[in-house]
């Protein structure tokens, strides 16, 4: 992309969206698909032990070495965004496997829960849910998330500018940002964007070859299972049932494509979660997700509604923009 100006982009951008006459229904994010195509995940909490014997749990290890090459690469000295003067940069942290960052896109989180008179060791994988109707992809103010129709939700590393509006309005705060990276780099690096957003992308190479994702294949206690989505949640219901447990992820942000069974209930899960969250040295730093129970989805509020509505023309005309320069350049790929 080393040919293409800002003027430039920004007036391939504006011409593609006044010559497409673009709307907010025309750039909903999420893919469609017949049931059968859809996946899941159930992860049974009942059978992860965080492979305590291993240095490192399996499915961490696993995602790290299958999606090395998608781990930002940052220029050495990454420039502070005005007006604030901040940046986040993980680039001396890549081998941290304790949080979410640019560079773990799943860890395994510990709690000691006390139910019905007796305590339990909970560990709990996280990673992106992969919702049903992901906020992060319909606001996303650049359209550089989207769902495919199997079900993970993407991020266009090419088209993201780090903004993290995906970030805020997802219940987990599951993305990461890493600064010095992408195509705010290329236009006005320390005034536009922040960096590019990084997540987990359920192995989509993998996914859309009818593959499983590195996680689950990894896991030794087969605590994860995979597959058409409706089944698995027949499976994490019937699991639920049959330890008289409880469900998480039908119905939290609206549904999702995973699903957790528990022994214990995810509210005390999350208040333990919360509490370990308040003993970080920032307790407001993002990568430590909770598990709140049936929290709602943003775009059902009436300022999810404006917001899509206010972020839909700018997604549509970067998205355009992108689109029509690649097709002008022939496609070629500048690695930030």
């Amino acid at each position: 992309m080393s040919g293409l100006t800002r003027r430039e982009f920004l007036k391939l951008s504006t011409a593609a969206l006044v010559a497409g006459g673009l709307t907010w229904a025309g750039f909903n994010r999420v893919a469609q698909a017949a049931p059968e195509a859809r996946v899941g995940t159930l992860i049974d909490l009942t059978r992860c032990d965080g492979c305590r014997a291993w240095p490192l749990p399996r499915c961490v290890a696993a995602c790290r070495e299958e999606n090395f090459s998608k781990f930002p690469q940052p220029v050495a000295d990454i420039p502070l965004n005005w007006p604030l003067n901040t940046r986040e940069d993980w680039s001396d942290k890549k081998d941290l496997t304790t949080r979410l960052t640019p560079y773990n896109w799943i860890f395994v989180q510990h709690v000691r829960v006390e139910d019905g008179g007796r305590a339990a060791d909970v560990f709990i994988p996280r990673r992106c849910m992969h919702c049903d109707n992901p906020p992060c992809a319909n606001l996303c103010p650049f359209a550089a998330q989207y769902k495919t129709p199997e079900g993970p939700v993407l991020i266009n590393h090419d088209l993201c500018l780090g903004g993290a509006k995906c970030r805020d309005v997802c219940p987990w705060g599951i993305p990461q940002r890493q600064a010095g990276v992408g195509l705010y780099m290329k236009i006005a690096p320390g005034y536009l964007g922040g960096g590019v957003m990084y997540k987990c992308d359920l192995c989509y190479h993998r996914v859309k070859n009818g593959r499983t994702p590195a996680c689950v294949e990894a896991c030794p206690r087969r605590a994860m299972t995979f597959g058409p989505k409706d089944r698995v949640l027949d499976e994490a219901m019937a699991r639920a049932r049959e330890i008289n447990g409880h469900l998480y992820g039908a119905r939290e942000n609206g549904g999702t494509s995973t699903f957790y069974v528990a022994p214990v209930p995810f509210e005390k899960i999350h208040n333990q979660l919360m509490a370990q969250k308040a003993r970080q040295p920032n307790p407001k730093m993002p990568g430590f997700p909770g598990m709140p129970v049936g929290v709602g989805n943003f775009l059902d509020s009436v300022n999810g509604l404006v917001a899509g509505m206010l972020v839909a023309p700018v997604a549509g005309a970067v998205a355009a923009g992108w689109a029509a320069y690649k097709t002008m350049t022939g496609g070629k790929r500048d690695e930030a």
